[in-house]
């Protein structure tokens, strides 16, 4: 849960100075400044928050399988198979199934799944999330 948290402080500032640059630039009082300032703010944090852990995961050595969150809190994202994350399969890891699929899609069922993929470690026997048992990967600590 602590890296979760830092990763997205780490997304969510560089998205606020830029709203507020953009802003600033744009603020000429307008309504359309306005609805610009907040387009460019969400498309830039939609595509740092798409890029942001794949990218991350996807580096090779010791630091693969961590975003900066993972590395604070000493915890890595391991492959069942063994293999290190590639940009794809940290992509289909944490864009597709854990945002698009649990995150995404779960709203339109009342966030059950989102819900259930956060309280799934309660009661695994190997303490691993819905998302993780769907791409095959764990979460272990260093």
């Amino acid at each position: 849960m602590g890296a979760a948290l830092l990763d997205g402080l780490i997304l969510l500032v560089p998205t606020i100075i830029l709203i507020a640059i953009v802003g600033a630039v744009a603020s000429t009082g307008s309504e359309g400044g306005i609805i610009a300032t907040a387009l460019i703010g969400a498309l830039a944090y939609l595509v740092i928050a798409l890029l942001y852990a794949p990218l991350l995961m996807s580096r090779g050595g010791g630091k693969n399988g961590q975003t900066i969150g993972k590395q604070v809190t000493n915890c890595r994202v391991v492959r069942v198979n063994g293999e290190p994350f590639t940009f794809g399969s940290a992509a289909v890891r944490d864009v597709a199934v854990k945002g698009f699929l649990f995150g995404g899609i779960g709203q339109f069922f009342l966030f059950i799944p989102t819900l259930l993929d956060v309280l799934w470690p309660l009661w695994d026997d190997e303490n691993r999330a819905l998302h993780d048992l769907v791409v095959s990967s764990r979460v272990v600590r260093e």
